[in-house]
């Protein structure tokens, strides 16, 4: 299936956190808190700004991000666990 987000809207893969500290402590799955870091799956078209213009999104697909601990709403779509989130979530894109 294919999924096309809305607007100003932006689909989220989590990127996997590491499950061991700096110094070497191994982190258990129930005590890991869920990573703030994500690939861009898909974005939508943009918002409508006051001119009733589209206004593209900054972000696209394959850009790594990062977003606030409590954005977006999780789905699952094809088996995989994704984010939906408004553009406006995402704090920066992490580059190089």
């Amino acid at each position: 299936m294919k999924f096309r987000p809305l607007h100003d809207r932006v689909v989220v893969k989590r990127v996997d956190s590491e499950t061991k500290t700096a110094g070497g402590i191994i982190i258990p799955d129930s005590a890991a808190e869920k990573p703030q870091e994500g690939k861009v799956i898909a974005v939508g078209p943009g918002a409508r700004g006051d001119d009733n213009e589209i206004v593209a999104l900054d972000v696209k697909e394959g850009d790594r991000i990062l977003f606030g601990k409590w954005s977006g709403t999780e789905v699952k779509i094809d088996g995989d666990e994704l984010l939906i989130m408004k553009e406006s979530d995402i704090m920066g894109i992490l580059e190089g």
